[in-house]
């Protein structure tokens, strides 16, 4: 029977080949005579999610409307500053407040032209935007296959 290998990939995807393991729930239809699957997955409280790709390597995703996006450095660094128990002293240098008045100027920034305006090192670049974006002053954007940031609204 067709659908329990189905049910099989479905659960090995899941509970193998993801970490941590996802939760998911398997309905099962019949349409016009045939089986039909509908594999549903909440959204995990343990963030992010890895996958393993086609040669092992884990890789983080993030779920935007129907897709599945490739999560970026600065997403990656916020879920790992969140689970930083220690929490972080707000500090208002030079560089917060030149991220500031960029995002002011402009209503979409990308990070490589952050950094290229700035000189500012990509990794300082990250640690900053994802700190405002924990903190609720910035927040990504996914337009046209690419991330940008902008204050919040």
């Amino acid at each position: 029977m067709r659908s329990e290998e189905e049910k099989y990939m479905i659960e090995a995807a899941a509970q193998f080949y993801c970490t941590p393991k996802v939760q998911y729930t398997i309905r099962t239809y019949i349409v016009e005579g045939r089986q039909v699957l509908l594999a549903s997955i909440d959204e995990s409280s343990q963030k992010p999610v890895y996958a393993k790709d086609e040669s092992g390597k884990p890789l983080a995703y993030l779920r935007i409307q129907d897709e599945n996006i490739l999560a970026t450095p600065v997403h990656l660094r916020v879920w790992q500053q969140i689970k930083n128990p220690r929490g972080e002293l707000i500090r208002y240098t030079e560089n917060e407040q030149t991220l500031l008045e960029l995002l002011e100027q402009d209503t979409r920034l990308s990070l490589g032209r952050y950094c290229r305006q700035t000189g500012i090192s990509r990794r300082s670049a990250e640690h900053l935007l994802a700190k405002f974006i924990r903190y609720g002053i910035v927040e990504p954007v996914f337009e046209n296959h690419k991330f940008y940031f902008r204050i919040k609204k």
